[in-house]
C-alpha cells in the first residue's frame, strides 16, 4: 500500500511570527540592524497591509490546510527552525536568534505535524537550556523530534511515526558543516544536534546507524540541513552525499533544506532527493534581499511512495507568504517560481509540469 508523506522546509515561527500570536516572547533582539522583533511585523505590514494581533492557531497555514487535508498524508514532517522557549541564554556572537513561546505550539498542531526536525542552525539560539525547553515542550505535546538531544545518542535517534497499515516512517536528521551551524553545537558530551561531515568515514557511520535501526517495512527519511543561503546551484558534494545514502539503502527520501528558496529534485535509483525545500514560514516580508531568488514564494511537497520506498509521485504545492500567512499565489508568481526551479533542474533531468489544483508534478 502506498505511503503518503508531506514534507516542508524551514518553518520559522519565531521572532516576528511569534509576535503576532497570543503570548509573544520578549521582543528585544540583539541583531546588528534590528533590535525589536516587532519591526519584522511592521515591515510585513508596510508591504502587504495590517496583520491581526493574537492570530488564531491555524492563521499561518492559511490556504495550505485545505490542500494538506485533500492530500491526506500518512505523516507530516517539518524542519522547525526555532527554539521553543521564552528562557535560556542567547548563544554568544550569533547574529540572528529565533525563539517561539511554548504556548504557541498549537500553531503546529493546527497542521497536525507529526515530526519536527531540529538539526539546524537555530535550535540552540538560546543555549542548552533553550534546547532542553524545546525538547521537553515538543515531546509533551506529542510531536516526535529528530536531530537534537541531551546526549549524542538521543540526538542521533530517529523520529518514529507509526503507519496505520504497519511499518514506520523513520526520520533521521543531520546538520551539515556548511549550513552555518556552530561546530560547538554538535552533541558529544553535552546537549546538541547531530551533524554530518561529507567524508566517507562519517557517511558510512551514519548509514550504518540507520541500517541498524530500520526494519523491513520501514520508510527511512534522511533530513539534511545543509548548504548556504541563496545558492544558485546544488553543490556537487550534496549530490555525492545523497547518492551515497541511497545506494547504501540508508535513505528512501532525502529531505534537504537551508537554502531559503526551493532547489531542484532528483530521482536516483528510484528514490527521491529534495535538495532544498526552501522556507515555508518566515518573517521576511518587506525585506529586500538583493538576491535573484524570492523568499515569499514557497512550497509544500506531497510524496507518494511505493512499498519499497521508491517514488510513485511527487506533488509540489506552491504558496505565497502574505501577512505571515500561506496564500495561493497569483498565476504570474506561480509561473515565475516554476520557471526558477526548472531552470536549475536540467542537470538532474527533472522538471515540474502542470498538475491538478494549480500544483505541479515532478517529471523525471
Amino acid at each position: 500500500m502506498p505511503t503518503k508523506l508531506l514534507l516542508a522546509g524551514d518553518v520559522m515561527t519565531g521572532r516576528g511570527v511569534d509576535q503576532v500570536m497570543r503570548y509573544p516572547c520578549p521582543a528585544a533582539l540583539q541583531e546588528p540592524f534590528v533590535h525589536d522583533a516587532r519591526e519584522y511585523v511592521r515591515l510585513a505590514e508596510r508591504a502587504h497591509g495590517p496583520i491581526p494581533f493574537a492570530v488564531e492557531d491555524d492563521y499561518i497555514w492559511g490556504d495550505a490546510l485545505a490542500d494538506i487535508d485533500r492530500f491526506a498524508p500518512d505523516a507530516r514532517i517539518i524542519n522547525l527552525e526555532t527554539a521553543v522557549t521564552c528562557g535560556g541564554y542567547p548563544w554568544p556572537r550569533k547574529a540572528i536568534r529565533y525563539r517561539m513561546n511554548p504556548a504557541h505550539l498549537a500553531c503546529l498542531a493546527a497542521a497536525r505535524v507529526d515530526a519536527c526536525v531540529l538539526a539546524n542552525n537555530h535550535v540552540l539560539d538560546w543555549g542548552e537550556d533553550g534546547l532542553s525547553d524545546t525538547l521537553s515542550t515538543l515531546r509533551a505535546a506529542g510531536f516526535a523530534t529528530a536531530g537534537a538531544g541531551r546526549t549524542a545518542v538521543e540526538a542521533g535517534a530517529p523520529a518514529v511515526i507509526p503507519l496505520q497499515g504497519g511499518g514506520r516512517v523513520l526520520v533521521f536528521a543531520f546538520a551539515g558543516i556548511d549550513s552555518g551551524t556552530p561546530p560547538a553545537w554538535e552533541a558529544n558530551h553535552h546537549p546538541g544536534i547531530s551533524m554530518l561531515r561529507p567524508d566517507n568515514v562519517a557517511l558510512k557511520a551514519a548509514a550504518d546507524r540507520i541500517l541498524q535501526t530500520r526494519q523491513p517495512g520501514d520508510i527511512a527519511v534522511v533530513s539534511l540541513h545543509w548548504g548556504a543561503n541563496w545558492v544558485d546551484h546544488v553543490p556537487p558534494v550534496h549530490r555525492r552525499i545523497a547518492h551515497y545514502l541511497i545506494e547504501a539503502n540508508a535513505a528512501d527520501v532525502i529531505h534537504g533544506h537551508s537554502s531559503h528558496h526551493p532547489l531542484p529534485a532528483e530521482v536516483h535509483n528510484g528514490k527521491l532527493i529534495l535538495y532544498g525545500c526552501g522556507d515555508l514560514i518566515n518573517d521576511y516580508e518587506g525585506i529586500e534581499t538583493g538576491e535573484r531568488a524570492r523568499t515569499d514564494l514557497v512550497c509544500l511537497y506531497g510524496l507518494t511512495l511505493r512499498d519499497d520506498g521508491s517514488l510513485e509521485d511527487l506533488e509540489v504545492m506552491p504558496f505565497q507568504l502574505h501577512r505571515f500567512r500561506l496564500c495561493r499565489p497569483k498565476s504570474e508568481d506561480r509561473d515565475w517560481l516554476r520557471d526558477f526551479i526548472n531552470a536549475r533542474s536540467q542537470p538532474f533531468r527533472t522538471h515540474l509540469e502542470a498538475g491538478p489544483f494549480g500544483h505541479w508534478r515532478l517529471a523525471a
